[in-house]
């Protein structure tokens, strides 16, 4: 069901979009199902169950962590992480710059904007990414790349909310993209969009859409 799953949401998405298989709470071996479907990237939430399914599943699989990230867990992830995408804050950009340095590696960030209706959300708003990016300590960290945005709507029924938000992160990667990572062809990710409102997402230009309980079922 899981391989069925995963093709049914492929032929859905355009080819220059990232399915993300988010697999937090899932065990093993629905994970197995998952690869040997071929999927090779999965999202995680927490950091031990990252670590713990890396050191247990195949070493090819990109690993992504979605969810909200301490700066002290950061060293735990930095050897093999693929893609970071909830920097909400320059000290964790800074953490992931130091542990990126430790490991001799340049880490993938996306930065992550609050752009839904709900104060429990993370997320920088625009102003603070473009001080955040015009500020010269930002210039000195080597060791990461912004390779693009994140962001999360509201969780609501309403679908013209969700489109807005999701086309609001749109407008704030088209923006950046024009100016400040003008000449950076790396900055290319609009990560948004999940089970719920993937769809919605691709339609406002998102390139992954990180989709869990459409692939292993409900919680």
């Amino acid at each position: 069901m899981i391989a069925e799953n995963i093709k049914k949401i492929e032929a859905q998405l355009p080819s220059h979009v990232t399915l993300v298989a988010v697999s937090k709470t899932k065990p093993i071996h629905l994970l197995e199902e998952a690869y040997n479907g071929g999927q090779r990237f999965f999202g995680e939430n927490r950091v031990n169950e990252l670590v713990e399914k890396h050191e247990k599943l195949p070493k090819d699989i990109q690993w992504h962590m979605i969810g909200h990230l301490q700066s002290k867990k950061v060293k735990l992830i930095a050897p093999f992480i693929s893609l970071i995408h909830g920097v909400d804050s320059f000290k964790l950009l800074s953490e992931i710059n130091k542990q990126g340095l430790n490991n001799d590696r340049v880490i993938d960030c996306l930065l992550q904007f609050h752009i839904a209706n709900e104060e429990t959300k993370f997320g920088f708003s625009y102003e603070e990414v473009e001080e955040l990016l015009d500020d010269p300590l930002f210039f000195e960290l080597k060791n990461v790349r912004i390779v693009g945005v994140m962001g999360m709507a509201t969780f609501t029924e309403n679908s013209e909310q969700i489109s807005n938000e999701f086309n609001l992160l749109a407008t704030y990667f088209a923006k950046l993209s024009s100016n400040q990572f003008k000449f950076a062809d790396y900055f290319k990710e609009i990560s948004m969009g999940m089970s719920g409102d993937y769809q919605l997402a691709v339609e406002a230009g998102s390139t992954m859409v990180r989709v869990g309980s459409a692939i292993f079922g409900s919680r």
